[in-house]
């Protein structure tokens, strides 16, 4: 762990100047439609200062919180996914020449982002996206190119939501990797730590002193609060045997009857990665785009193969998604695709919560 620092919170004003100065375009935590997303700052103003949000299965609502705090409000719906892997881009063009056409790669736009108010839940969540995208048998260029000088803030929980339950996951609520800096924030300022050598030198720009050794036992003691104080847990002990042995579970079929089958779990979730790929044609036929874009296992279409689909019912999709989240997933990149941010409760329109099926399933076990 990093010597502890002392930020004033005026000092944040002039940590998101340094950054802009340094070529990065800033994102952080704003108000928009009624929720919170990663939006343009160039302020701290801009940020969601003194507010929360109430957050329960189905529903999210921001209201008044403390005057003066800046990153009271845990998440929104919106995680750093969209950044990186983004939900519809062009991979490639065709275009018809007058003997025989040329493909042509179309590389994403350049860009240098820099992220203020990451919580521990979703850099473990682009940590899993990383396994995916870079640490694989193959580098997805587009990823790549976007993820490479990305600048990383994290900002460490020290008030969780009822749906939160990263604890379980061994993700949060402290940032412990993945930063560049990280902060905790407490009435008079902030604790900062350095997480790379791209954040010392930002760093340094502020000159800061030491942490005092009270700031510092403040700190430990709000985030073991956070994590005490968290209302949902996962018992992860027995995955993924228990929900591949359980694949015959008549929970199973009762979760189906709930759900809409809409795709919302899956697209706020922040390591969701199915896609689709589609060739979209310019009317005169002279051009064509290859499209990648979002997709759900739970859209119908997606298990659909030579003239068959695979699994027709709610049922098998919820089970696919659910087994793979926090079973199979482990089987194919050694971590669970779950880190325990609770908007998959938070934004399911019927407010089904993932921990309550799993410890349904363990409590009325089909094979003895």
């Amino acid at each position: 762990m990093s010597e502890s620092l002392h930020m004033p919170k005026a000092a944040l004003e002039d940590l998101i100047a340094i950054l802009w100065r340094e070529g990065f375009k800033v994102l952080g935590p704003v108000v928009r439609d009624g929720a919170i997303a990663f939006d343009e700052v160039r302020k701290v103003s801009a940020l969601a200062v003194a507010m929360r949000e109430t957050q329960e299965p189905g529903r999210y609502r921001l209201v008044q919180g403390t005057a003066g705090e800046i990153f009271g409000v845990v998440n929104g719906a919106g995680s750093l996914k969209p950044f990186f892997f983004a939900p519809e881009e062009t991979l490639l063009e065709v275009n018809r020449e007058r003997r025989g056409f040329t493909v042509s790669e179309v590389a994403p736009a350049p860009s240098r982002l820099a992220f203020i108010g990451a919580r521990a839940c979703d850099l473990a969540a682009l940590a899993v996206q990383d396994r995916i995208f870079l640490h694989d048998h193959f580098h997805d260029t587009h990823y790549q190119a976007r993820r490479k000088d990305a600048f990383l803030v994290a900002v460490n929980c020290t008030r969780s939501a009822p749906t939160c339950f990263c604890v379980s996951m061994k993700t949060g609520p402290q940032a412990t990797t993945g930063f560049d800096l990280s902060l905790t924030e407490l009435e008079q300022g902030f604790v900062m730590r350095v997480g790379s050598a791209a954040g010392a030198a930002i760093a340094a720009k502020l000159g800061l002193s030491a942490a005092q050794h009270d700031e510092v036992v403040s700190e430990k003691a709000r985030i073991d609060g956070c994590a005490a104080g968290m209302q949902r847990r996962l018992d992860t002990g027995d995955l993924p045997r228990l929900l591949y042995e359980e694949a015959e579970n008549p929970r199973w079929k009762d979760v189906a009857s709930r759900c809409l089958s809409c795709t919302n779990c899956t697209m706020v979730c922040p390591t969701c990665f199915c896609h689709t790929v589609v060739d979209q044609e310019e009317i005169d036929g002279n051009m064509s785009r290859r499209v990648r874009k979002w997709d759900s296992c739970f859209s119908l279409e997606h298990a659909h193969i030579h003239g068959i689909n695979f699994r027709p019912k709610i049922e098998n999709r919820y089970r696919q998604w659910l087994t793979h989240k926090l079973a199979s997933w482990i089987d194919q990149f050694g971590t669970s695709g779950c880190v325990g941010c609770g908007r998959c409760m938070t934004w399911c329109p019927v407010g089904i919560d993932l921990t309550e099926e799993v410890a349904a399933i363990r409590a009325h076990p089909v094979k003895r």
